[in-house]
C-alpha cells in the first residue's frame, strides 16, 4: 500500500538539529576511563559551546518566507499526453497553467488578478480547458471554458447561481454541468456539446436529491438522499427509461454515497457503513441488481476511481489522519509496481487516456506538494514542480506525530502534535488547533501556517475531537447536539495533556481554529477560563442566526445539518445557550478574530457582533477583515497578512 496525502520525515539529525553533535572520540573503546574533575569541566564547556552553536544554527522564518512556497493542484492530462493542467498561485492568486510532462517550463493560461481560478479538465481532443471561479470568495462558482485563442466564455451565466463540472461523456463529444439556476435549492444536470456548447437539460431535480455521479455512457445518474445525519439512501436514475429506483433498501441508520461508475457503465461503486464502524466500497451490478464488496479496510474508504481506459483502479483509505493509496491493475489483479519514490504521501493520481503515463503529487508535513510524472513500466520518476522556498531548510521544519490522550470520560482523542525545535532547550507555549466542520478532520500534510507557528516556537496540537470524521461512525456521532459541551471538554482535556509534557509551558496555552474550529475557540474563551488566548478564524458565534441563514443550495442536507446541530425553530434555547456571542462578558482573556467580508457560511455580522460583545466588557480583542475573501483565504497576500497577525498577537499576549 502507498500513502496518499490530503494535505517527508526528516533525518534523525535533522529532527534533532539543535541537539546533534559529532561522535565522541574513543566512543568505540571497550573500556572507558573515569574522567577527572578538570576533564569533566572541560567536557561541560565543550558541550555548552556545541549547544550554543546548535542554537545559533537553527533558523526561524517569516510568514513571507513560508509563503514563497507555491501551492499547486490539478492532474488532468491533455489529449496527446504532453502536458498536465494545474492551478498555481505563483502570481499571488491561483491561475491556470499548462505544465509540460517533459519537464520544460509551464505556460500560464489565465491572468486573473482578482478571483482565483480552479482548473477542472482539458477537453478530450484539444487543449481547451474548463475551470471554475467565484467572485471574491462568495462560493457562487461558475464554469468557464478557455478557448484555444485564449478567449474565455462563461458557460453558466447569470446571477446568484452555483455550478460545477460533473464529468465527460465517453463519446468525448459531450460533458455534464450541474447548476441550481432553475431552483436555488436544487441542482439540475445539463449535457453540453463540445462543439458549440449548446446544452440540454437531462435531469430536472425536483425532489431534493444530491447528484453524485454520472455513468460514462450517460444513461445513469447516481443520486443520494439524506434522511438524517446518520441515514441516507442511493437512487439510480435511468435517463433512457425515465425511472428513478432506490438501490439501498435497509433498516436503521446506515449511510450511503456514490464513488463512481465502472468504465463500462455496468456497475456503480458506492460507499456504505452498514457492515461496521467504517465505510466500505461495494459494487452494485445494474443488470442483476446484486451487490458485492469491492474494497474494505479497517478504516474508511475515502474514494475510489478508474483510469479512463478502465485498466487501473485507484483507492484511498483514511488511515489515522493520512491516506493509504493503492493502485490496482485490473488486467493482472496485481498492485501497480512503482519505482522508488521520494519520501512522502501520494495524492491526485491520474492516468493518460491510454494509461501509459501517470501523474501524482508527493507531500509531507515538511514539504509542500510537488507534481511528478511516471511512465508505466519504466524505472524513472520525473519531478515537474519545485514548490518549496529554497531558502527554507527542511531540517528547520517539524513533522507531526499522531498522538492520543484521554478525555473527561476516558475516551481516546486523536490528534497530531508538532514539537518546536526550541523545546529542546526551554519550555514553549502551546496552541490547540481545532479543525472545521463540524465533522472535519485534521490531517498530516504541509501547512505554511502551522509550520510558521511551530518554527517560531509554538507547539501545536491539531486535535480531532469527538465528532471528527475518520474514526468510525460511533466517534463521529458522539457530539450530535452536544456541540460546545462534550467536544469542548475534549479541548480542555487536550490542554491538560499538554500540561503533562515537560517541555510545554503549562501557563501559556491558547486555542485557535477556523469555521467550526473558530466556534469552539470562542466557546473555550467564553465558557471556560482555561486558555490564555484565543484566535477565532471566521468562526460561528450565533448558531441561531447561522442555521437560519444557510445558503439555499444547502437544502439537500438541511435536515442532516439540523440533526447534527439542532433546528433553530425547535432548539433555539439550546442553540442560544451554546452561542458565545451572547456571553461576550464572560471572555476575560485576549482574542483575535479574522473574517472574510464575502463569507456566505459565517456572515461578517457574526464576527462583528462577537468583537463588540467582547469589547463591551473591556477585554482586549484584535479584529482583521479581508474585503476580498470568503470562507477561507485564497490570495497569498491575505494568507501572509493573516499568518503575521497570528504570530504578532501570540507574541504579545501568549
Amino acid at each position: 500500500m502507498l500513502k496518499f496525502n490530503t494535505y517527508i520525515a526528516a533525518s534523525l539529525c535533522g529532527l534533532l538539529l539543535m541537539g546533534c553533535s559529532e561522535p565522541t572520540p574513543g566512543a568505540d573503546n571497550k573500556t572507558a576511563a573515569v574522567p577527572s574533575q578538570a576533564e569533566q569541566s572541560q567536557a561541560e564547556q565543550s558541550e555548552n559551546a556545541k549547544s550554543e552553536k546548535s542554537k545559533s544554527s537553527f533558523q526561524t522564518y517569516s510568514a513571507e518566507e513560508f509563503y514563497k512556497t507555491t501551492t499547486v493542484f490539478g492532474s488532468s492530462i491533455n489529449h496527446d499526453a504532453t502536458a498536465v493542467l494545474i492551478s498555481n498561485d505563483e502570481t499571488g492568486i491561483f491561475n491556470a497553467y499548462k505544465m509540460p510532462l517533459d519537464g520544460s517550463p509551464a505556460t500560464q493560461l489565465t491572468n486573473s488578478t482578482v478571483d482565483s481560478i480552479y482548473v477542472q479538465s482539458w477537453f478530450p481532443n484539444d487543449d481547451r480547458i474548463l475551470y471554475q471561479a467565484d467572485k471574491g470568495g462568495d462560493e457562487l462558482d461558475h464554469l468557464y471554458v478557455r478557448e484555444l485563442t485564449g478567449e474565455v466564455k462563461d458557460l453558466t451565466p447569470g446571477d446568484n447561481l452555483k455550478a460545477y463540472f460533473a464529468g465527460w461523456h465517453e463519446d468525448n463529444m459531450h460533458f455534464y454541468v450541474s447548476t441550481n439556476e432553475r431552483d436555488a435549492k436544487y441542482f439540475d444536470v445539463y449535457r453540453y456539446k463540445v462543439s458549440d456548447y449548446a446544452r440540454e437539460l437531462v435531469y430536472q431535480n425536483d425532489t431534493g436529491y444530491s447528484v453524485e455521479s454520472i455513468s460514462p455512457d450517460g444513461q445513469y445518474i447516481a443520486l443520494s438522499k439524506s434522511h438524517s445525519n446518520a441515514d441516507s439512501d442511493l437512487f439510480l436514475a435511468d435517463l433512457t427509461k425515465g425511472n428513478t429506483d432506490l438501490i439501498t433498501e435497509h433498516e436503521g441508520d446506515i449511510e450511503h454515497s456514490a464513488y463512481t461508475f465502472t468504465r463500462d457503465s455496468k456497475q456503480l461503486i458506492y460507499s456504505t457503513n452498514e457492515f461496521g464502524e467504517f465505510s466500505q466500497a461495494w459494487a452494485f451490478d445494474i443488470a442483476s441488481k446484486t451487490k458485492t464488496v469491492n474494497y474494505a479496510d479497517d478504516w474508511d474508504v475515502s474514494f475510489t476511481y478508474f483510469s479512463k481506459d478502465g485498466r487501473y483502479q485507484v483507492t484511498g483509505v483514511n488511515a489515522d489522519a493520512q491516506t493509504k493509496l493503492s493502485i490496482k491493475d485490473l488486467k493482472t489483479n496485481d498492485s501497480l509496481a512503482l519505482p522508488t519514490l521520494p519520501d512522502g504521501d501520494l495524492s491526485s493520481v491520474n492516468f493518460s487516456a491510454d494509461s501509459s503515463q501517470l501523474v501524482f503529487y508527493i507531500n509531507s508535513d515538511t514539504s509542500p506538494s510537488n507534481l511528478y510524472v511516471h511512465k508505466v513500466g519504466s524505472s524513472e520518476v520525473k519531478r515537474l514542480t519545485n514548490t518549496g522556498n529554497p531558502d527554507i531548510l527542511e531540517e528547520n521544519l517539524v513533522a507531526g506525530d499522531v498522538i492520543r490522550f484521554k478525555s473527561f470520560d476516558g475516551l481516546d482523542i486523536p490528534g497530531i502534535l508538532y514539537k518546536p525545535k526550541q523545546a529542546e532547550h526551554s519550555k514553549v507555549p502551546a496552541l490547540i488547533w481545532i479543525h472545521g466542520g463540524p465533522g472535519g478532520q485534521s490531517r498530516k500534510g504541509y501547512s505554511a501556517t502551522i509550520q510558521h507557528l511551530v518554527n517560531n516556537g509554538y507547539a501545536v496540537f491539531k486535535i480531532n475531537n469527538r465528532g471528527s470524521s475518520g474514526y468510525g461512525k460511533t466517534f463521529f456521532h458522539l457530539d450530535d447536539k452536544k456541540h460546545g459541551e462534550d467536544d469542548l471538554q475534549d479541548v480542555v482535556h487536550n490542554k491538560y495533556y499538554l500540561q503533562s509534557l515537560d517541555w510545554v509551558d503549562k501557563d501559556k496555552i491558547g486555542v485557535i481554529g477556523g469555521s467550526y474550529g473558530g466556534y469552539l475557540t470562542m466557546a473555550a474563551m467564553a465558557f471556560t477560563k482555561e486558555f490564555e488566548v484565543g484566535v477565532n478564524i471566521f468562526g460561528v458565534t450565533n448558531w441561531v442566526r447561522t442555521l437560519e441563514s444557510i445558503p439555499p443550495y444547502w437544502e439537500a442536507f438541511r435536515k442532516s445539518l439540523y440533526d447534527e446541530l439542532g433546528d433553530p425553530s425547535t432548539d433555539k434555547e439550546r442553540l442560544h445557550r451554546i452561542s458565545p456571542v451572547f456571553f461576550g462578558d464572560q471572555v476575560s482573556k485576549p482574542v483575535l478574530v479574522v473574517q472574510g467580508k464575502n463569507d456566505p457560511r459565517v456572515l461578517q455580522i457574526e464576527s462583528d457582533d462577537m468583537v463588540a460583545a467582547i469589547r463591551k466588557n473591556g477585554t482586549h480583542v484584535d479584529y482583521l477583515v479581508f474585503d476580498d475573501e470568503g470562507h477561507g483565504f485564497s490570495k497569498k497576500a491575505n494568507r501572509i497578512a493573516a499568518s503575521n497577525k497570528y504570530l504578532t498577537f501570540l507574541q504579545t499576549y501568549l
